[in-house]
């Protein structure tokens, strides 16, 4: 099959790390892909060699109508986050969907979420009532962690290379000095209680080494020198995909933000936080609070986040070890329910077999 995946680069990275993904993954199951992008620039670290089976198309006025002659229209057009593809692009799918009469399909892929309103949505039909795609349909496909959702990309070997993995050996390879001591990844925002999280981890038992992510997260840390009592810094460039995920596996907690980092926090199986993207209505919180339910958070997990998030006004809760392993167990357990279910690209393919 051939697909056209298109993708606005917001912010965070979130968004273009989720399709390169969804893209890859196609492309490892022998389809051809081109990915439409207006801003590539996060691929040159995000997956510096490419993929093959997959092309970038930069998404722009300019070079749209040429890149949507080049090639035949897509079986499927996915919509990634109503992005509003290029109009030369739908014209073509639309005349070559009126012309064969294929059964060309075109996917509107939503933002994941736990919130009830997912399973109610998931799948429903979107007539286009405006040119160039008037008289077409598109279908919503929302990402979810139930079975009446459209589940989480995951790579059919994902687990078996997690399995594999050489904790100090990557480390080494790095140029991290791991003695044994806590490791802590660090991919945030702003969050206003990280100045607690760092006093913490100073004046703690236990020595902690902090793995901080490049970009916002860096730049969040308050400037001093990288050993700050039982506390180590060791800044990390921008990691590609593997790497990133690598990152998580190595770590025995991992602060994540965004979507793409937890869903292969889950899949890391390690205790973790997620700091949820601020919203200004603070649908957030609602947002946050559907995914606790869902994880089986206990009430130090739940109000960890919560504070970790600006939700509400508690004060950071202090970790402890016990308080860890019960973290690991329910992020295992999360795992285990989720590995019982299909991954989100057998479901889409299933999905886009039965409107056929």
């Amino acid at each position: 099959m051939h697909w056209d995946i298109f993708c606005k680069v917001i912010d965070n990275h979130g968004d273009v790390g989720v399709c390169w993904r969804l893209a890859c993954a196609l492309a490892g199951e022998g389809d051809a892909v081109r990915l439409w992008i207006d801003d590539p620039a996060a691929l040159a670290w995000m997956a510096p060699g490419g993929c093959e089976g997959v092309s970038v198309v930069r998404w722009n006025p300019a070079d749209a109508a040429r890149a949507a002659a080049d090639a035949p229209a897509p079986d499927v057009l996915v919509e990634a986050f109503g992005c509003d593809p290029a109009p030369e692009a739908v014209a073509r799918f639309a005349e070559e969907r009126q012309r064969d009469g294929a059964s060309r399909r075109w996917i509107n892929l939503e933002y994941l979420s736990a919130e009830p309103y997912v399973e109610r949505l998931h799948g429903l039909p979107s007539p286009v009532f405006r040119e160039p795609g008037a008289g077409l349909t598109k279908h919503f496909f929302y990402p979810g962690f139930t079975e009446r959702t459209g589940g989480l990309l995951r790579e059919p070997d994902l687990l078996a290379r997690r399995e594999r993995f050489d904790r100090a050996a990557w480390l080494q390879r790095h140029g991290i000095a791991w003695r044994g001591e806590r490791l802590v990844s660090l991919f945030c925002y702003e969050p206003k209680a990280l100045a607690a999280l760092l006093a913490q981890f100073e004046r703690a038992a236990e020595p902690t080494r902090l793995l901080v992510t490049a970009g916002r997260a860096s730049a969040a840390l308050p400037p001093g020198p990288a050993q700050r009592g039982a506390l180590a810094i060791h800044w990390l460039p921008a990691l590609p995909q593997p790497e990133f995920d690598h990152l998580l596996w190595a770590c025995d907690l991992n602060f994540v933000r965004g979507e793409d980092s937890l869903v292969r926090a889950l899949w890391a199986g390690a205790p973790f936080v997620w700091q949820i993207y601020p919203q200004d209505d603070d649908a957030h919180h609602e947002k946050l609070n559907a995914f606790l339910d869902w994880l089986e958070a206990p009430p130090s997990l739940r109000g960890f986040h919560h504070a970790w998030s600006g939700i509400g006004s508690g004060e950071l809760p202090a970790l402890d070890p016990a308080m860890l392993a019960s973290w690991g167990g329910v992020t295992l357990a999360a795992r285990t329910r989720l590995l019982a279910q299909d991954d989100l690209l057998t479901r889409l393919r299933r999905f886009i077999a039965q409107k056929s």
